[in-house]
This record gives C-alpha cells, structure tokens and sequence, in this order.
C-alpha cells in the first residue's frame, strides 16, 4: 500500500510491544504522534524500544510520544518499577502554596524537571499537562486531584513552574482541558458535562489560566458543553467557542488537539466524531484505546495533517529543547525538601 501523508490523528497501542498489524498500521497510516498509557509501560527499556519501534514505523525521527504522567492518581508510569517515583497530584502543590508560595512553586518546577527526565530518557516527548481547570466544591472526582487550585492567578503561577520543569528536561507540555472543564459536575469519560455558568463568569474565572498560558505550544480541548455559548455542541466539535473564545478571545494559536474520541461524552461513529472535531478547528484528533478497528476508522476520517494544522504542529515540535544539564539525585533531594518545606 502506498504510504498516506502525515495523519492528523495520533494513536494509541494495545500493550508493551507493537505487533505486526500495528507497525504495518503505523508505517501506512502515517499518525502525527503515539500516546501511552499504563498497559504500554512495563520497564525503561521496554518503554524506549517501544518509541523507537514507533518512530522506525512511521519513519520520523521526531514523531512525538504522548503520556499523561500528571502525578497523583494520573501517573501511567511508577511504582512497583522501581525507576519510577510515585509523584503528587497538582492539588498538592495547591495546597503546599497556602503554606508557602516559594516552597510550593519550586517543588512544581523539581517534579517536572524529574518527570521530564524519566520520560525524555525513554523517548517520551510530551507530556499532557498542565491541567488548568479550576475546581468548585461540585466538580466531578475526575477532575478535582488533578487542579493545582480553584484560584487562577495561583493555578497559573504553579503550572508555570511545572512546565518549566519539562520545558528544561525536553519534554513538551500539552495544557488541558481548554478553556475550562473545572465546572463538570459529571465525568466525561462517561457522559457529557454541561456547564450552564453565564458568558461572563467563564471569562472572568474558568478562562483566565488558559488566556495566561496562550504560547503553550499544544492544547488539548474539553469534552463539555458550554451552554452560554453553544449549547449544542461540546467544545471539542464547536466552532463558535474553537474560533471565538479558544482562537480569538484566549488568543491561542497553538495546535489544538481534541481529547480522546473514545469517551463517551462524544456520540456518533469514530468517523463522525472525527470529522466534527476537525471541521470544528481541531488541527489533530486523539484515540487513546489502541483498538485496530476504531483506529482504521479515525485514521481515514482524518485524511492529511495540512494547512495551519500542519504548521502549527511543526511549530510545537521546533519549540522542544534539548535538555538540561541535571542531577537527579540533587533534585529528589531538594524535592523531598521542599514538600517537606525544610532547608535544603
């Protein structure tokens, strides 16, 4: 078969190696990225000749390698290997902050500077954090832990620091869930959140950490309804609030990728999904199941990562570094001081 241009999609796989139909998948469809999850991360080296089976497939020495290694209750990659740490959850920072601000925003910055180093070592070059949704006394558990704090300007500080740690490890952040999904009062791998907050209470709360983060170089957008705005799409497959709040009001022009089309909260086939999501102002789709089938399906709705798609997402990958000079064992020190809040 001839091989598809680059796709506008990015994948997942079903275990911790890629069998033949995936790698034959790989190389003819041609995915932008790879995502992992827990059941593809078994051991560093397993891990690392999982990305460059990938990279060989597709035939790109920089196709990106998704995680969610957020920390807390999100962490694909930990314990019992015993190379991976357990990290906290963004809201310990949260907290840490209330305590002391300077103590807190350097443990942000430690513990992604170490989790960049775990994941850059094994050829994972992008990591799906910062969360910025602000949490409320109803938000759905699937969101609350992962918040750094209901506060914007505090949430903001702290995913700065954060990022800064990945920045300087060569791992590329991916902000989430734009503009805001802190107001879900239901999970939305499970059913749609609607979020009836008028206009002007989302701009002047939900919106302002995604407005402060806007030369984040990849985002990922919020399978929730934003009914002052466009009750009748989730803003993943909603021009009015891709073009008017994320593109124009939040001024973020980075590649915007959808989350993941296998969770409920989205309704029709995996191609009808797909094809709302781009025509909305996605630049690339996510599936995260690794299911042969679903992939085929998104891969052809999606067809060609072109345009300002296509510039946006070399731009995201022209912005990663190469890393930092870095003493692991300083840093896990100072971490464990820091959250301590002792001297270091």
């Amino acid at each position: 078969m001839t091989r598809m241009p680059m796709g506008a999609f990015i994948s997942g796989c079903l275990g911790p190696e890629l069998s033949p139909i995936e790698t034959n998948f790989f190389s003819e469809a041609n995915p932008w990225g790879l995502i992992l999850f827990k059941r593809n991360c078994d051991s560093p080296a397993q891990v690392a000749a999982l990305t460059s089976a990938f990279r060989r497939a597709v035939n790109r020495k920089d196709a990106p390698v998704f995680i969610d290694q957020e920390g807390g209750r999100v962490q694909r990659m930990g314990p019992p290997v015993p190379e991976w740490r357990k990290y906290p959850a963004a809201e310990e920072f949260g907290k840490l902050y209330k305590k002391c601000p300077l103590h807190a925003l350097r443990a942000a910055r430690l513990v992604g500077r170490l989790m960049a180093y775990d994941l850059e070592s094994i050829g994972i070059t992008a990591n799906c954090v910062p969360v910025l949704d602000l949490p409320r006394d109803n938000t759905t558990a699937a969101i609350t832990s992962r918040a750094y704090a209901a506060v914007p300007e505090i949430a903001l500080l702290l995913a700065r620091s954060h990022v800064d740690g990945f920045m300087q490890g060569g791992v590329l952040p991916v902000m989430k869930h734009i503009p805001g999904h802190g107001r879900a009062e239901v999970d939305s791998h499970h059913e749609l959140p609607v979020i009836k907050a008028a206009r002007a209470e989302l701009e002047g709360h939900d919106f302002l950490p995604f407005s402060g983060f806007a030369d984040c170089p990849m985002a990922m957008t919020a399978h929730v309804v934003l009914a002052a705005i466009d009750p009748d799409h989730p803003v993943t497959q909603s021009r009015r609030v891709i073009h008017q709040v994320i593109r124009k009001q939040l001024a973020y022009n980075g590649l915007l990728i959808t989350d993941d089309m296998s969770m409920k909260a989205l309704k029709g086939t995996f191609a009808e999904k797909t094809r709302a999501s781009l025509d909305a102002g996605c630049d690339v789709v996510l599936h995260c199941h690794g299911v042969m089938a679903e992939m085929e399906e998104v891969a052809a709705a999606a067809g060609p990562l072109k345009g300002k798609a296509l510039a946006r997402a070399k731009a995201a990958l022209r912005s990663r570094r190469k890393p930092l000079p870095f003493d692991q064992k300083t840093a896990l020190r100072d971490l464990d001081s820091a959250m301590g809040m002792g001297t270091a």
